[in-house]
């Protein structure tokens, strides 16, 4: 029996992993890979990763639903539309049954109370400030999940958030308002009275707040990542996790409403671990269409075990002269300066590891970032006739090095220090005094920006 269990294991292990995704029909090909992404989702989840950053989520929420329910409130109220707050919170935690409607009533006390016009310039800062570092928390998470080591820059963040904090509820509150307003028509109305108008506009009806969320989710999976997202995947990511949310929202309400039992257990704690269960719950699906967006943008990633981009030091200085290599090429021939996407998607990469390396080719004062805040792209610091291959190579040798570790802290071994002298002339005298023009100039072939359909 157990050989039996363990034979069919190996044959479904060996159809899900061993197979070319290219060489199956449509359907074996979807099948395969549903499966390798429920493979992948079920070892992240296992693996802790997404549900600690789902609690931190939680723990940061509790901290900024206040303020930043007051800075949208603030900014709704302009627009005579800041009663609508409160149903659409109420919407939101339906799942928790009468409570919900308790917590909704709370928060927006809470809320009513906050004075922003008496807080002064100092409280008012820090109330900004609580609403930044929420976001700023929701994009390190975002970030993780598309292996992006680096958030935006201080300038970008600042621009972004406020961007999203100010205009963000004036479209999710006109959207909501349109519809209803859509739905309430004269026309509408009669078409209710006419089959099979009526029972389309009614099923329609019923999947209208499906298809908010799962728009809302897409456009987070687009937006929030500082890397660029596909509308594809994004769009597949908000289909599952915005049907899994109200799916979830649907079973969760069911539980309370069929449960006493947790009352009686924490009492008038009850309330706050339901609450904090659901946003526990909502952070952790929300990431998870992440995941599954990332895996749809970058299949070549869903592997047995997980992929992790530790450069060898063969691999740093191949890519390093790769990406001096096209930033050059472009420079010299005139062509459009090269960004990070543009990099990764003509190196068949993520962001990662060749943001890691432009980091130490800028850090070596080789490479240099314009001054686009939204998509930064990269040109030489000097005359790409000046810059010597080996002293690219050296640097990035040196990569990493500090006054706390360096070279000459090594304790002296005059073999091992022979040796290693003999390695750095060797890396000096291969490339001799050839520059990156010299490099650049040697290929005939155009490297254009076309050959990355952008």
């Amino acid at each position: 029996m157990i050989q039996a269990v363990q034979k069919t294991v190996s044959r479904l292990r060996d159809f899900v992993w061993e197979d070319d995704l290219r060489e199956l029909n449509i359907l074996q090909r979807a099948t395969v890979f549903v499966l390798r992404v429920l493979h992948m989702l079920l070892k992240e989840l296992v693996g802790g990763q997404l549900n600690l950053r789902a609690m931190s989520l939680v723990y940061t929420t509790l901290l900024s639903i206040v303020p930043l329910l007051a800075v949208s409130f603030s900014v709704l109220k302009g627009f005579g539309v800041h009663n609508k707050i409160e149903p659409v919170l109420l919407s939101f935690l339906m799942p928790l049954g009468p409570n919900g409607a308790e917590i909704t009533s709370r928060i927006i006390g809470f809320v009513e109370n906050v004075k922003v016009g008496v807080l002064g310039s100092v409280g008012f800062a820090l109330l900004i400030y609580t609403v930044i570092a929420l976001l700023q928390k929701i994009e390190a998470a975002f970030n993780f999940v598309w292996q992006v080591e680096n958030l935006r820059s201080l300038s970008q963040r600042f621009s972004n958030y406020l961007s999203v904090i100010l205009i963000g509820p004036v479209l999710v509150f006109s959207a909501i308002g349109l519809t209803a307003s859509i739905m309430n028509t004269g026309l509408t109305q009669q078409l209710l009275a006419i089959e099979p108008f009526g029972t389309l506009l009614m099923v329609t009806g019923k999947l209208v707040p499906y298809i908010l969320v799962i728009l809302a989710f897409t456009l987070i999976y687009i937006f929030i990542p500082n890397t660029r997202v596909q509308f594809k995947a994004a769009a597949i990511g908000g289909l599952i996790a915005g049907v899994l949310w109200e799916t979830t929202g649907w079973g969760f309400a069911v539980f309370i409403a069929s449960s006493s039992k947790y009352a009686a257990i924490y009492s008038s704690f009850a309330i706050l671990i339901l609450l904090l269960i659901w946003l526990y719950l909502s952070w952790l699906i929300l990431l998870v269409g992440s995941q599954i967006a990332f895996y749809v943008q970058h299949p070549q990633y869903m592997t047995l075990h997980r992929v992790k981009f530790v450069l060898s030091n063969r691999l740093r200085e191949r890519l390093s002269l790769q990406v001096m290599y096209l930033v050059g090429y472009n420079h010299y021939y005139n062509m459009p300066p090269w960004n990070l996407d543009g990099l990764t998607a003509r190196m068949g990469l993520p962001s990662e590891p060749v943001h890691r390396i432009v980091t130490i080719m800028i850090d070596c004062g080789y490479l240099v970032e314009t001054g686009n805040e939204d998509l930064p792209a990269y040109l030489p610091v000097h005359d790409i006739g000046t810059i010597r291959i080996a002293d690219i190579l050296a640097g990035v040798r040196a990569a990493g090095e500090d006054r706390f570790l360096n070279d000459e802290q090594l304790p002296a071994i005059e073999a091992v220090d022979q040796l290693a002298a003999d390695l750095d002339a060797a890396y000096r005298d291969i490339p001799g005094s050839r520059t990156l023009k010299d490099l650049v100039k040697s290929d005939g072939e155009a490297v254009s920006l076309a050959d990355v359909g952008r």
